[in-house]
């Protein structure tokens, strides 16, 4: 069953209807060396709308 990812970054080429269409979504830490929160986390899936 394919899961839904919700978003709301409009600027995503991924972005269709406020959930991610993207092939494959990639989340690293943000320059932390363990995550303990979402701010922690980015989204290097993140494609600008051309």
């Amino acid at each position: 069953m394919p899961q839904q990812i919700k978003c709301s970054v409009s600027e995503c080429q991924y972005n269709s209807d406020l959930a991610c269409d993207a092939p494959m979504v990639q989340v690293d830490r943000n320059g932390v060396s363990k995550a303990s929160n979402s701010p922690q986390t980015k989204c290097e899936t993140f494609k600008p709308r051309g």
